[in-house]
């Protein structure tokens, strides 16, 4: 019998050591060294699949490959649709992670069965009674969805070689096991593993493969770093447990953009799409409340009109609190400090929370002119009014800067019936007879005077 061979593996990054160590040199945490056996038997690749869709590989020369537009396969779903770039392309590995209990697991199950296409959605974690109650509160009839219940990836080839999908669900890659890795099913080995024979299937049959990913308590995907570079697409599915609504996020995308953004609003009948999304994020107050603005950022190729609420209130307790949600706790702090110096405003000695209503998260330095006036509205106690909004970049020396795609900015907040908008002096807006009032602006004291004044 050959001797076992084993190998030290970092349960946090994936690092291999010739033996175990105390600190990850990659990572530089500790004791996450493990031992793992990598003693493979005698292996054949997996029984490749005798379908039409079968290709065989062949150097070609540049001007040889057809420049013809990828085929994609539409999911049915125009948020998911959006985010991955227009569809699923075939032969793509797609990952989506997130929070326990965010609904990847029914995203995934809802979009198989609308689709038309022959779909396996193969489930580690749930018996084909749970699925099926699932399903009975989604999408109660589907004749092109086939549920399996299965670990071992050997049998999951088995039964794609019998039904020959479409398209392949995996929930998840981390229950998976491989009898050619003797380590448990989660551990780096088996996950980079099973993910090496799905890539496989998945390039040499162009079937494109749904993963489903765990994450840890950092909110990265669980496993080793190289799964997130192995596959195709990673999208993060995210939301506030006291929140409804759920946002699709790509992060990685080498068929489209990774800026995109999906929004989902989670009922008892599954995930309902939410075409419109600034008409949730606003609220509908029809009194002027002190301490609210209006921004318009862009997420992707989507603008949106996003609510933002300032409370600013004398600090009580000597040193004043900073506090955010949704919002880059350092930029307010920033934003701050140019009121206090440029703009004259004794902020100093006053707390200052600030919010971004709907749970999202916002990095677009377009709403920071909102964010000012939201702050600036609070202190002085004066509301702004209702029906204006704000799209500009706030600099270190209290200018107000330009921001890209102006137009499309302008353009929603005139759809959705604002009447004032505040942009930079420098824009260049090319929009013709635009029925919004446009304010040019190059100060913070220009806006001052004309929102409170």
């Amino acid at each position: 019998m050959a001797k076992t061979k084993t190998t030290f593996f970092c349960q946090n990054c994936g690092a291999q050591y010739a033996k175990w160590v105390g600190q990850c040199s990659a990572c530089k945490e500790w004791n996450t060294v493990v031992e793992e056996v990598v003693q493979k038997p005698e292996k054949s690749s997996w029984k490749t699949i005798a379908s039409p869709k079968k290709r065989m590989a062949k150097p070609l020369r540049v001007h040889e490959i057809s420049s013809d537009k990828e085929i994609r396969l539409n999911t049915f779903d125009l948020e998911f649709n959006r985010v991955l770039g227009g569809g699923l392309v075939p032969g793509a590995l797609v990952l989506l992670g997130g929070e326990p209990g965010v609904g990847k697991s029914t995203l995934l199950l809802q979009i198989a069965l609308k689709l038309p296409y022959r779909t396996l959605y193969v489930s580690g974690e749930e018996s084909q009674k749970q699925i099926k109650m699932r399903a009975d509160r989604i999408h109660p009839n589907s004749d092109t969805c086939y549920i399996l219940t299965e670990t071992k990836t050997q049998n999951i080839f088995q039964q794609i070689e019998a039904t020959e999908p479409d398209i392949v669900v995996i929930d998840s890659i981390q229950t998976l096991h491989s009898d050619y890795i003797e380590s448990a099913a989660g551990s780096i080995s088996q996950i980079r593993e099973c993910t090496a024979e799905l890539i496989k299937f998945a390039k040499e049959t162009n079937t494109p493969v749904i993963l489903i990913g765990h994450i840890t308590k950092d909110g990265s995907i669980a496993g080793p770093k190289i799964l997130e570079h192995m596959v195709d697409t990673v999208l993060q599915f995210e939301g506030d447990r006291n929140y409804v609504y759920r946002i699709l996020r790509s992060l990685k995308n080498r068929f489209g953009s990774t800026a995109e953004l999906g929004i989902y609003e989670m009922q008892g009948g599954g995930l309902r799409q939410v075409n419109n999304p600034s008409e949730i994020l606003i609220s509908k107050n029809d009194e002027g409340l002190s301490g609210t603005a209006i921004a318009s950022t862009v997420e992707g190729m989507r603008p949106l009109m996003i609510e933002i609420q300032a409370l600013v209130s004398t600090a009580v307790y000597g040193t004043p609190q900073r506090s955010t949600t949704g919002y880059n706790a350092k930029r307010l702090n920033m934003l701050l400090a140019v009121l206090e110096k440029r703009a004259g405003f004794k902020l100093g000695a006053k707390d200052v929370f600030l919010n971004i209503t709907g749970g999202i998260s916002v990095d677009d330095p377009a709403i920071d002119l909102a964010v000012i006036a939201a702050i600036l509205s609070s202190n002085e106690d004066i509301a702004i009014a209702k029906g204006v909004c704000f799209a500009a970049e706030i600099g270190l020396a209290g200018e107000i800067r330009p921001v890209q795609r102006i137009d499309q900015r302008i353009s929603e907040a005139e759809k959705l019936g604002f009447t004032t908008i505040y942009v930079s002096k420098n824009n260049k807006i090319g929009l013709k007879n635009p029925k919004i009032a446009i304010e040019l602006v190059s100060r913070i004291e220009d806006v001052v005077s004309g929102l409170f004044e």
